[in-house]
């Protein structure tokens, strides 16, 4: 129940028109009992034959009351379905803000099809939580106690009847239903996640799957999933009909319980027959108002799975978004010294330590090249550099400050940085190079010019840059940080997909424009190292050499073994 009271919390920052759907509500319900009541006592009325002037009044009651259900009702729908909006509104908001501190490492822990489900799928599900889960009872309530407290005046055996039938129809039931209708709603959102995934992943893949011929296998291994799907969805839908129809027939029920009784009354002489039909018609209209709390138990199930699985995701953002707000930020006049002390890491939901007591220091100004083998902890500890993840133990110093202590902006705001992955937005080159801020027309051309790319800034770039080859998308990455130009350049396998001598220049161009600033490279290939002032060569998330290109090779450790091995390869 948390998770719907944090939803709860959040849906009365609309206070007002929650009020006015809850108040025309409870108006339009009881202008229904009220009119049905006036119409069964005139039928009675008008059965003995009375003067004409003896029925104007409830004549006049009727339509006064068809006039105030018909107005109320369509004020009470106008005041809670723009409740409803904006709430959608404001949880869509609220989530996406809570959402924006987890990335980039919330794809570590949730698949991108089953993070889609929630982001689309349960929050639209919460739509349905105002109108027919947290709206109804109350309405329910209110018009019954106020129809109860009005029939006990005629007689308390029909008040305490329909009581009762209050109490089964509006709770009972419900009740009964509501554990069958969870367990479906789990079930259907687990299928909904993996089918979603499903989907994500054979889109993503689709050209790897006919490469290898697993399409077929792979679309089969969906469809299976779908009519699971399916066939869950159908069994939920045929429970939510059945019990539907248990309310409904337990409210005729109750309707003939309250004729029973009023007849046996009136033949005893406790209750005058006039009032028999309208007692009658009351109760069928009352019980109106428990129609809506047969789907009460499917939707208070869809809303607190939906509430559960968006809380699960956004429930670290609140504690990184204090953590980040005690942090100050930092002004990075020139290039700034880092040093790494006794840092481990290892990722949240696995069994190894990715860093494990790294030490290293990076001077001002200088030029550094992080090596080893894959899984060796080099991406990992440039994370830790560029404030993306935090270090579970030792610490990261910029300028003598605890990295740890300094808001993640102030650093990105100063850094350079060209990624493994680098996303490209769908547009033009120049939409693209704006992203490292305003600058002329000629200072993108040259950038791109460093790089040897000879694009129009007016080039055409598709979603993820598509219809660019790697290298053109690394080089684009790296002009980018050219034009940026910080003061902390940190770069990870930036040159992986370039030919050696596009590679030469690229190094020349980077060098020239971080002349005087601090520059951190990730690389597996050892080529055109001679110029990086310190190598650090990394193992099993250790640090196991450290020095210059000449000392390393002179050492004949691990470095000079992995050279050898590199010209042996490419001799």
């Amino acid at each position: 129940m948390s998770s719907l009271w944090t939803i709860t919390k959040w849906m009365m920052k609309e206070k007002k028109d929650i009020v006015l759907s809850v108040f025309f509500g409870y108006v339009a319900g009881i202008a229904a009992v009220a009119l049905f009541a006036a119409s069964g006592y005139l039928v009675s009325r008008a059965g003995l034959v009375p003067p004409l002037y003896a029925l104007m009044i409830p004549v006049v009651l009727i339509k006064l009351f068809g006039v105030i259900r018909a107005s109320a009702r369509y004020q009470e729908r106008l005041a809670s379905h723009r409740a409803t909006f904006t709430i959608l509104s404001e949880l869509r908001v609220r989530f996406y803000r809570q959402l924006e501190p987890l990335v980039p490492n919330i794809f570590a822990k949730y698949r991108s099809g089953d993070l889609l489900a929630r982001v689309v799928g349960d929050v639209e599900s919460l739509q349905n939580y105002f109108l027919r889960v947290f709206y109804p009872p109350i309405i329910l309530v209110l018009v019954f106690m106020s129809t109860i407290f009005f029939v006990t005046y005629f007689s308390l055996f029909v008040s305490l009847w329909i009581l009762f039938g209050v109490f089964v129809t509006g709770f009972l039931i419900p009740v009964l239903f509501a554990g069958i209708r969870a367990k479906h709603d789990q079930e259907i959102r687990a299928l909904r996640g993996d089918l979603s995934s499903g989907m994500t992943e054979m889109m993503y893949g689709y050209r790897d799957l006919l490469l290898h011929d697993q399409l077929s296998r792979t679309r089969d291994d969906l469809l299976d999933r779908s009519d699971r799907y399916a066939a869950v969805q159908r069994r939920d839908v045929t429970n939510q009909f059945f019990n539907s129809s248990l309310v409904v027939g337990a409210s005729l029920l109750v309707s003939w319980g309250v004729l029973a009784i009023g007849a046996y009354l009136v033949v005893g002489g406790d209750l005058d027959g006039l009032f028999l039909a309208m007692l009658i018609m009351m109760s069928l209209t009352a019980f109106e108002n428990a129609t809506p709390m047969a789907v009460f138990p499917g939707h208070f199930a869809d809303s607190k799975q939906a509430a559960d699985r968006l809380l699960e995701v956004v429930a670290p953002s609140e504690a990184i978004e204090a953590a980040e707000a005690a942090r100050h930020p930092i002004s990075l006049l020139a290039a700034p010294a880092l040093k790494v002390e006794g840092v481990s890491y290892r990722y949240p939901d696995t069994f190894r330590d990715v860093l494990v007591d790294v030490d290293a220091t990076f001077a001002s100004g200088t030029k550094t090249a992080i090596v080893g083998p894959s899984g060796s902890g080099k991406s990992t500890l440039l994370q830790l550099l560029l404030a993306f993840i935090r270090p579970d133990e030792g610490n990261v110093l910029i300028d003598e400050s605890r990295l740890d202590d300094v808001t993640q902006a102030s650093v990105w705001e100063h850094a350079s940085v060209v990624l493994q992955e680098n996303h490209f937005f769908f547009g033009t080159v120049r939409d693209n190079l704006a992203l490292a801020g305003e600058h002329a027309d000629d200072a993108m051309t040259a950038a791109l010019r460093s790089v040897r790319l000879d694009f129009s800034l007016d080039e055409p770039v598709l979603e993820k840059g598509a219809n660019l080859s790697g290298g053109e998308r690394q080089r684009l990455a790296i002009a980018r940080a050219l034009l940026k130009n910080g003061s902390l350049w940190l770069l990870d396998e930036a040159t992986s997909a370039l030919d050696a001598r596009t590679e030469a220049d690229v190094y020349a161009a980077m060098f020239d424009t971080a002349q005087a600033s601090t520059l951190i490279m990730v690389s597996h290939r050892l080529n055109g190292l001679e110029a990086f002032d310190q190598i650090i060569v990394m193992e099993a998330g250790r640090v196991i050499e450290v020095g210059s290109y000449e000392d390393l090779m002179r050492s004949r450790g691990t470095f000079y073994a992995l050279k050898q091995i590199e010209q042996d390869v490419f001799a």
